[in-house]
């Protein structure tokens, strides 16, 4: 076996993202109540996100979307790259001219269930990217039982945990 290329001790190492890029803004973890981000702030409802900066949406859900609502995300400087959505438990088509009105712009868009939109944007922001997303709060969140462990709490059939 060749390991010239190898420059550790012996020893595999981790780096967490989300620790690593305190100056980025970054998603921790989505509840059904909001988002709580790496900086240690929660914001509560649909959130717009930048790079480095976060704010509430005034839009409640996917389906009242319109072109005004991306009125601010046309206006930066530099421009945007990319446009990622996350419309909450699933991916929710929204109405197509408003896809159509961000192509015109030039800006790509990502349309995803906000898990996924979220952790999109995390991977995008470190890369440096020029971007932008609107996240709306998923009804349902996935519990893991070894989330449960480490809260110290009991599974529970009703909270629909995943084994």
């Amino acid at each position: 076996m060749c390991f010239e290329n190898y420059e550790g001790d012996g020893k595999t190492t981790v780096t967490i993202l989300n620790r690593e890029h305190k100056h980025l803004i970054m998603f921790d973890s989505v509840s059904n109540y909001g988002f709580r981000l790496n900086t240690g702030i929660f914001v509560i409802g649909p959130m717009a996100a930048f790079p480095r900066t976060v704010m509430q949406w005034n839009v409640h859900c996917p389906e009242e979307i319109t072109i005004e609502s991306f009125s601010l995300f046309t206006l930066l400087e530099p421009k945007l790259d990319i446009f990622i959505l996350g419309t909450g438990d699933k991916q929710k088509l929204i109405k197509p001219e408003i896809v159509e009105y961000l192509k015109s712009k030039k800006i790509a868009v990502e349309i995803l269930p906000t898990e996924n939109a979220c952790a999109t944007f995390n991977f995008l922001n470190v890369e440096g990217r020029c971007l932008a997303g609107a996240f709306f709060p998923p009804e349902n969140v996935t519990v893991y039982e070894d989330d449960f462990e480490r809260l110290k709490l009991p599974p529970s059939e009703e909270m629909g945990y995943i084994t």
